[in-house]
């Protein structure tokens, strides 16, 4: 019997599907993840979902990768610990953010920040340019394509919560970009991944857990939802991008990332029924070029969404 961890195989069984189906998949499971987490938001909040999604992904992460396996320190498992936190906390300020606006503005302002950050500093044309269309890109978005004027009960004091929320979980992504980084260039990074979400689930529990009753108390069928959520928004990209990213090379992978915010807003519209403004798909375009334009870096994985 093989002692390999089934992660691995799993791997070795998709080598053969072609690169660009596994990355169109893994957005397209990222997105729907997504959209099944918003029906969970009327018997949760948002960040308890949140939470749970990393509880679930922890559990089969565990399980499909062995980190025990992978020798630790007290040092590798404070980084590691840090690392899930910041992952967890920014998938908590995304489903804060969609639970107020639609997915697709939400991912494209998410975008903005990772995109900023590696633009940031750049002497060249297209550096400069890059930070430019983020920001014009956040700026339509956040200005014009948002229906500010039918806000509903409570004003657009919820809008603006979540457009916070949305600018807040970019920065997030930016440093979790750093610190995986960090982590890839040292020691594995799908140990680290299932360790450090492992970590983030045990410490954030006094923040998210108060509110998760309803996990307890309706039954299985909650149960299957948020296991759905966990599976497509968290398990099954983040398996697909570690093969596609091998086979594409980072560049490559990294210019595909641009078609994200695309990928959210149709899956918004088809769940979700949430019809991108003009101001919206401006918005979308000028972060899409602006992702494909920035410097490259190499992170674990895009589980931010």
């Amino acid at each position: 019997m093989s002692d390999e961890p089934p992660a691995r195989g799993l791997s070795r069984a998709l080598a053969r599907v072609p690169a660009p189906a596994l990355f169109a998949t893994s957005g397209i499971a990222q997105y729907s993840g997504a959209a099944l987490a918003v029906g969970l938001f009327a018997l949760m909040p948002p960040h308890t979902v949140a939470w749970a999604r990393a509880l679930v992904s922890a559990v089969i992460l565990l399980v499909l990768i062995r980190p025990w396996r992978t020798p630790w320190t007290r040092a590798t498992l404070r980084q590691t610990g840090l690392f899930g936190v910041v992952l967890v906390v920014m998938n908590m300020l995304f489903y804060i953010a969609i639970h107020y606006l639609p997915l697709g503005a939400v991912v494209a302002i998410e975008f903005a920040g990772p995109a900023l950050v590696a633009a940031w500093g750049s002497r060249s044309a297209r550096g400069r340019v890059a930070v430019a269309l983020a920001a014009a890109g956040v700026a339509a978005i956040s200005l014009v394509g948002l229906r500010w004027d039918e806000a509903g009960v409570g004003g657009t004091a919820p809008m603006v919560l979540g457009l916070l929320c949305a600018v807040a979980a970019g920065a997030t992504w930016a440093w979790y970009m750093v610190l995986a980084g960090r982590i890839a260039a040292v020691r594995d990074g799908q140990a680290s991944l299932a360790v450090g979400t492992s970590i983030a689930v045990v410490l954030l529990a006094p923040l998210a857990a108060p509110w998760a009753g309803p996990l307890l108390t309706s039954g299985g069928s909650i149960w299957l939802a948020v296991l759905g959520v966990g599976v497509l928004s968290s398990v099954i990209p983040y398996i697909l991008d570690q093969v596609a990213i091998v086979r594409l090379g980072t560049a490559t992978f990294a210019l595909l990332n641009a078609l994200l915010p695309a990928t959210a807003t149709v899956v918004g519209l088809l769940a979700l029924q949430q019809q991108p403004t003009i101001g919206e798909i401006a918005g979308l375009l000028a972060i899409s070029v602006a992702v494909a334009l920035a410097p490259r870096r190499r992170a674990l994985g895009p589980d931010g969404a």
